[in-house]
């Protein structure tokens, strides 16, 4: 069954490649949804697939590349829209 998470990322992760470190991670998890920033500094992501995979990429996106520093990571549940791929824009 797929679950899919509306993500905000608070904290430094604009400038570290963490949207780059996401489409990598979420794809090697075979999970689809996109990932951008946002004006205010955040980073926003939907997440779709299993839900355990769904849970093990929120974990990861604690901790994210080396040069990034998130502070929390807001998750929501939200309906899947049945993307094929991981994408970032």
């Amino acid at each position: 069954m797929t679950t899919a998470r509306r993500l905000i990322v608070r904290g430094r992760v604009q400038g570290v490649f963490y949207r780059d470190w996401t489409v990598e991670t979420a794809a090697a998890l075979g999970l689809a949804g996109w990932v951008r920033n946002l004006p205010d500094g955040t980073v926003e992501a939907h997440v779709e697939g299993p839900q355990a995979a769904v849970d093990r990429m929120i974990a990861a996106m604690h901790d994210g590349p080396p040069r990034a520093a998130p502070d929390t990571v807001d998750a929501e549940q939200t309906s899947a829209q049945g993307y094929d791929r991981f994408e970032r824009r």
